[in-house]
């Protein structure tokens, strides 16, 4: 985890300086233990390692293929606002009857969300334990086509930033300002002005054979 954010930030530096700037400094441990307890669950160690780089993000930044990183204290609110909402009706808090996912569940952490919606590190027993998916606002949530930790997902990244390639279906780009900015593949445009294909690190760009 933390040599993926090493990747990340590196990255960022060379190519995309203003989008680093907008990643956070390091969680306050004591910060991200009462969150914990808040919300009655024990974070996964690829999570304490990101937070332990990046306590998210200060202001929104389209720095990730998903949902952008959020503080910590985030995390909580959210959390306990969709536990607040979904209560005890069944509709939102139990897996549906053709076995899809509930509106929330309280085992969920949604360690990166925007407009209502969040990508989700799952925390409920079993072998998909630590997985990555997706919580709708206005939609069941859903963990098909997702990653199996938040490792693998932040591991993706930092890949796709060095070699090129896509995050499912996102590509990254650089706007005009020269932020990072990730989009589908194929893209030319955003709000007018030109996206320019990420470049990759000479260092470790893969070579075609």
């Amino acid at each position: 985890m933390r040599e993926s954010w090493s990747r990340i930030d590196a990255w960022l530096r060379t190519h995309a300086p203003a989008s680093f700037r907008v990643l956070a400094p390091p969680a306050d441990p004591g910060t991200v233990e009462k969150a914990q307890m808040q919300m009655g669950l024990r974070f996964p160690s690829d999570l304490l390692d990101s937070l332990a780089c990046h306590d998210g993000q200060t202001e929104w930044a389209n720095v990730f293929p998903e949902k952008p990183p959020v503080p910590v204290a985030d995390m909580v609110s959210f959390w306990q606002t969709s536990v607040e909402l979904a209560g005890d009706d069944p509709d939102l808090c139990e897996p549906q009857e053709d076995g899809g996912e509930p509106w929330w569940h309280p085992q969920w952490i949604p360690w990166a969300h925007s407009d209502c919606d969040a990508q989700i590190i799952d925390m409920r027993e079993g072998p998909a334990r630590g997985r990555i998916g997706s919580s709708q606002h206005d939609d069941s949530a859903s963990f098909h086509g997702g990653w199996p930790s938040l490792a693998a997902y932040l591991e993706d990244v930092a890949d796709v930033l060095e070699h090129g390639g896509t995050v499912g279906p996102w590509a990254p780009y650089l706007t005009s300002d020269g932020e990072l900015w990730w989009a589908f593949a194929g893209e030319t445009t955003l709000n007018g002005s030109p996206l320019t294909p990420a470049p990759t690190s000479r260092k470790t760009q893969r070579t075609s054979s």
